[in-house]
């Protein structure tokens, strides 16, 4: 298939955590005046690129594409099918390191083939405080960089950030003047996502006023922080489409931050971490133990090496269970979920731990 090559607005979306949300903002802020194309769901690998290239119609003023990898080579061969302009990568962690040998050297290298294959002379947002993105090779590339941050480095910066009823509030400088800003789902990780949507709509010169509208009704994407309330004011919040150790420890960062009492982290197997595997849970279990949990549930059989590292680390064996049976996991839940509880449930797509969700709020598993 000839590669597309497009003169209006060809905005791709990578990194190992993020690419969905942070494409669904750019969509809704770009969908405020322009009639554009934008990939559904999480269809981001070649496959599902060949029928984007099909589907964009000469009417729609921008693409916005969810570039995915799960192995090296794919970006490079994505962007061979429609080659963007604009590309923004969220961040390099750890997600499908087992695909490239463990390696997080391998890894930045498979991430730069966006930044190597899409157009040389386009603009390409990268985060200022990833360590990792700081080591993407560019070249040949050289075209213009910008950067977003909150840690007061980036051209475009959140500071003031905190969370408010039903969401994110922050302030961010736009052309030298101050704007308060506020994004409907939980989390600092997505007030990155929000910079990155607020960069690439200032770069196309969309107004503030265009920004605010988009990010307040943007599509939150399906099991990604999506609070539900049952009864007894008890909050069950699904953040079962996929599970890294960056996107966990942001997972726990919002259970930590939310009222609630107690609160309890539900936890299944992080897959495609490859050798870097065990490393990955450990690091989860140690993050956990700083932040305001009250119980942990781990389930499956690599998810116990999270369990272990966290008690090891202090966290009360009482409130730590491990189980690789899931109506175990059900009946031992129910016994410490009480009025007011707050019930954060995650893992990666293959443990299916939605059906956990479903459970907890009395739907069919």
């Amino acid at each position: 298939m000839k590669r597309l090559v497009l003169k209006k607005p060809v905005i791709a979306v990578a990194g190992s955590s993020g690419k969905t949300t942070t494409k669904e903002m750019i969509a809704s802020i770009l969908r405020t005046q322009w009639k554009i194309y934008k990939s559904k769901a999480n269809q981001n690998n070649r496959k599902a690129m060949r029928r984007h290239a099909r589907n964009i119609r000469s009417y729609h003023r921008a693409a916005v594409l969810e570039f995915g990898m799960s192995n090296y080579g794919h970006l490079r061969k994505q962007c061979r099918i429609i080659q963007p302009n604009i590309a923004v990568i969220t961040m390099v962690g750890s997600a499908h390191i087992g695909n490239v040998g463990g390696s997080v050297t391998r890894l930045i290298k498979a991430k730069s083939q966006l930044a190597q294959h899409m157009k040389r002379s386009g603009t390409l947002f990268l985060n200022a405080d990833d360590r990792n993105s700081r080591r993407l090779r560019l070249k040949p590339f050289r075209g213009l960089v910008k950067t977003v941050g909150i840690k007061g480095i980036g051209n475009y910066t959140a500071y003031g950030i905190r969370y408010v009823n039903g969401g994110m509030a922050f302030s961010t400088r736009i052309k030298g003047t101050e704007h308060n800003f506020f994004i409907p789902v939980y989390g600092i990780h997505n007030v990155y996502n929000a910079l990155f949507a607020i960069a690439v709509s200032d770069h196309l010169g969309f107004t503030v006023e265009q920004m605010k509208t988009g990010l307040k009704r943007y599509h939150r994407p399906y099991r990604r922080l999506i609070v539900y309330r049952t009864k007894n004011d008890i909050q069950i919040i699904d953040d079962t489409f996929n599970a890294n150790p960056h996107s966990v420890k942001a997972a726990v960062d919002v259970l930590s931050h939310l009222h609630g009492y107690p609160k309890i982290l539900v936890l299944g197997n992080m897959s495609e971490l490859g050798r870097y595997s065990k490393k990955g849970h450990q690091e989860v279990g140690r993050y956990l133990v700083t932040r305001k949990i009250d119980y942990l549930f781990t389930f499956g059989k690599r998810a116990r090496q999270i369990s272990t590292t966290a008690v090891k680390h202090g966290f009360p064996a009482t409130r730590a269970f491990h189980t690789t049976e899931r109506k175990k996991l059900h009946r031992q839940l129910r016994t410490v979920i009480s009025p007011g509880a707050i019930v954060l449930v995650k893992g990666s797509n293959d443990t299916h731990m939605n059906r956990t969700v479903n459970y907890l709020r009395g739907k069919k598993t």
